[in-house]
């Protein structure tokens, strides 16, 4: 299912963290939650990633 997902933002590709349980776009800098199995991929739900991230 993450190959058919893409970053709401720039429309870049996801990772899965499973230590944080979030899908990551690198080139946002942004990290979606996931809830209960399902992917909020709401920008203004999403996690600013560090610049060292």
């Amino acid at each position: 299912m993450l190959g058919v997902l893409v970053c709401p933002k720039t429309k870049g590709p996801l990772t899965y963290d499973s230590a944080t349980n979030e899908l990551i776009s690198k080139k946002a800098k942004l990290a979606y939650p996931i809830r209960d199995g399902v992917p909020i991929l709401l920008v203004e739900s999403a996690r600013k990633l560090d610049e060292d991230t």
